[in-house]
């Protein structure tokens, strides 16, 4: 039964109360059963992938046991991700199964136990987050090579041989073991195979046995199979305890072991981080703290190393299997190692008839689901398929280790082109031959594309009008030259050029001396206002007038129209087609017409999102004083049709309405003076607290006598008392860039929480 505790919250003084409804939290329910229902049918899972991990990587077999038992256990109860569940893993099986054929198996556990104590190190330097930093082609080209690794060894168990110690010897090796393959077992590997990946197809019309995981169901349908036939099966002996065999010192080869036991720790380490990561996405509860997580990795490594167990790792498919399964807990892993210890030690002759050909096709299908073809795919779109493909060959045909160096090397040389190597591009004019051609340099220039851009540069004809768009972060001696002089050079022949930086002002603080001029437009001492949006032209010399004869604002604009339709319009025509039948805004913002004040910008909001209303001093009339006032009828509008369920007043530093107010100018006539009358409330609570000259003072409390006047509203009032509709109170220092929320209590001003 679920245990429901009830407070209520009473909102801040000048927040609307609504009495009707209270705020209820939920504490959890009991999570035993949630969590033993989930440890059981995680030990289903486990149970055979533990076997076929630990024969695939040339270790006793009871070694899999024994880490599937600490790893469940330890890592449940101290690691920081509580979902997953850990245990010997399949990307594990190559790394260890090499160590085990040069050192031997109890000089394996002594790496082990030292790739343990590296984890613990890592996760005391907090370096988790930094070990998910590693390129992801990489990380999943490393277990594809890892799956194919196993794909091909088990191959030969299946067929009745041993496998070879490495992938290259186990496929040149294959055609033999071909022709003389053992019927009996090549069968059941196969028929494991098949039931492995039919049975989720299947299950569902076998009513009860639905929830029998398909490793096992495979597992145990193929063992009662081969009964009657005479294959190789598992060798466990009949006391587990005897059967341990605990590490030992290597007489020689220290640098092979350093090897070992840092290839262990970071395989190991990341292969936890990754799963650890996709865990989090498949629940609601606590998110894992991946540092603890290696503490917790790195002591169930110690005591499994010495107790004779195989490395463990956090582990997708069983930790999938958990969350899947209903898990709340750290419980269900450490349940999990519990069931696995007491079958092995109760159904010790069960598990001695599994034939180990049944087992390597279990581990097949394992091996092939780690060569995700997604992961290629994903890869392609981001120009990093060559880093997949590397890292697999590497892993493959070298070792663990070199193939990943080889896919980190081939990962860097692709980051370092991509930052060296700028974008150069060159358009012509699409239909008119007399058009202007385009110029689009992008990234970082450095001499190193200077031939690129010199080659591209001379395929536009001379005495062409030329339109060049910087999006650089940063442009060297060398690519700033050359590019000056080549414009310098194609004005003198008769071509306009005009220059455009769309993103950093990087030429203009070139040009500035290290100091880009205020508006960013170098036109020989003209001074400009356009703003870093605002795309603003860089002119390099007064030779050449831009669009000579046009008023310079109205080619600013028209300007500003071309630069959207050739780079923002495509980027948001999705959106906006959308949007093409109606709007939906979940606020309406009323702000002043001051063109400092851009409401998408400071609210970081896009088409759709506000209905907005700007006026000289963000003002509101108190109705019915002017009922055909359009701000009036914005109101009534964005809250009566299009209902949205916030208001929002923002002023802003330096307004000319409040300096209008405090300073009124005899001569001031048209309609200014009679819409500034609205804010005379604002001005007499200014006066009245003290206020003589401080213009943002007024402006914020102007703010809150607007926030009066929408309430004088029946339509706003009615909205609000029902709870369906918040207004807000903003005020934006352009000097500081910061924009503050007013705090009903205090009546003041502050940056938002957690800003």
């Amino acid at each position: 039964m679920s245990e429901e505790s009830t407070s209520t919250v009473t909102p801040p003084a000048g927040v609307p109360e609504n009495r009707d409804e209270e705020i209820k939290t939920t504490a959890p329910q009991s999570h035993w059963r949630s969590d033993i229902e989930a440890s059981l049918v995680v030990f289903l899972v486990a149970l055979p992938l533990s076997l076929g991990i630990a024969v695939a990587s040339g270790a006793p077999v009871v070694a899999g046991i024994i880490a599937a038992v600490i790893g469940g256990i330890v890592c449940g109860l101290i690691g920081g991700a509580p979902l997953q569940v850990t245990g010997p893993a399949a990307g594990l099986t190559a790394v260890v199964a090499g160590l085990v054929a040069e050192h031997g198996w109890r000089v394996t556990c002594l790496i082990t136990v030292m790739a343990g104590i590296v984890q613990i190190g890592f996760g005391l330097a907090k370096v988790a987050r930094a070990a998910l930093a590693i390129s992801p082609a990489v990380v999943h080209g490393m277990l594809a090579g890892i799956g194919l690794t196993i794909v091909v060894g088990q191959l030969h168990v299946l067929l009745g041989a041993k496998s070879p110690s490495s992938a290259l010897e186990s496929i040149t090796q294959m055609p033999g073991e071909v022709i003389g393959l053992h019927t009996a077992s090549a069968l059941l590997g196969l028929g494991t195979i098949a039931l492995t990946l039919l049975w989720p197809r299947v299950v569902t019309y076998l009513g009860p046995l639905r929830t029998v995981p398909a490793p096992l169901a495979s597992v145990t349908l193929m063992t009662l199979v081969s009964l009657p036939f005479s294959v190789e099966r598992v060798d466990l002996p009949g006391n587990l305890l005897s059967a341990v065999q605990l590490p030992e010192l290597p007489d020689t080869a220290w640098l092979s072991i350093g090897v070992g036991v840092l290839t262990v720790a970071l395989v190991a380490s990341v292969e936890t981080l990754l799963s650890a990561v996709a865990v989090d996405k498949m629940h609601e509860g606590r998110r894992a703290d991946l540092d603890r997580e290696l503490i917790g990795q790195g002591s169930a490594n110690i005591l499994s190393g010495l107790a004779g167990g195989l490395p463990v790792t956090g582990v997708i498919v069983r930790s999938a299997t958990n969350v899947r399964a209903g898990a709340r807990t750290k419980w269900s892993a450490v349940l999990h190692s519990v069931w696995v210890a007491l079958f092995s030690v109760v159904l010790v002759s069960v598990v001695m008839r599994i034939p180990l050909s049944v087992l390597a096709g279990l581990l097949v299908v394992i091996g092939l689901g780690l060569v995700n073809l997604g992961h290629l795919r994903s890869a392609h779109r981001h120009g990093e398929a060559a880093v997949w493909v590397a890292t697999l060959a590497g892993v493959l045909l070298l070792n663990l280790l070199e193939g990943v160096v080889v896919g980190l090397v081939v990962a860097l040389g692709f980051a370092a082109r991509r930052s060296i190597l700028a974008k150069v591009e060159v358009v012509p004019p699409a239909d008119d031959p007399d058009g202007t051609w385009r110029v689009v340099l992008a990234g970082t220039v450095t001499f190193v594309s200077l031939p690129t851009l010199a080659r591209r540069l001379s395929a536009v004809p001379a005495g062409a009008p030329v339109k060049v768009e910087l999006e650089v972060d940063y442009l060297d001696q060398a690519a700033s030259e050359h590019l000056l002089d080549w414009v310098e050079e194609h004005r003198r022949g008769g071509g306009p050029v005009s220059v455009r930086e769309q993103g950093a002002p990087v030429l203009s603080e070139l040009i500035g001396g290290g100091k880009a001029r205020k508006g960013r437009n170098l036109d020989d001492g003209s001074s400009g206002s356009a703003a870093p949006w605002d795309h603003g032209l860089v002119e390099i010399s007064s030779n050449v007038p831009v669009d000579a004869g046009e008023p310079a604002d109205r080619v600013r604009v028209l300007d500003g129209v071309g630069s959207f339709h050739d780079r923002l319009g495509p980027r948001m025509r999705g959106v906006l087609h959308d949007l093409r039948e109606g709007q939906s805004p979940c606020t309406l913002f009323i702000t002043c017409a001051d063109s400092r004040v851009v409401p998408n910008l400071i609210t970081h909001s896009g088409p759709g999102d506000l209905f907005t209303v700007r006026n000289v001093g963000n003002l509101v009339p108190v109705r019915p004083s002017d009922p055909g006032d359009s701000t009036v009828a914005a109101v009534e509008y964005a809250v009566g049709v299009l209902g949205v369920t916030t208001i929002a007043i923002c002023g802003h530093s330096g307004c000319g309405a409040m300096r209008a107010l405090l300073e009124p100018d005899g001569d001031l006539g048209g309609a200014l003076p009679g819409w500034l009358a609205h804010a005379q409330d604002s001005l007499h609570r200014f006066r009245d607290l003290g206020g003589t000259d401080d213009t943002d003072r007024l402006a914020q409390l102007n703010v809150i006598a607007q926030l009066g006047h929408l309430m004088e509203h029946p339509l706003v009032r009615s909205r609000v008392d029902a709870g369906s509709l918040e207004l807000v109170g903003m005020f934006f220092d352009i000097g500081e860039a910061e924009v503050r929320v007013l705090e009903p209590v205090t009546g003041e001003f502050d940056l938002p929480a957690g800003v």
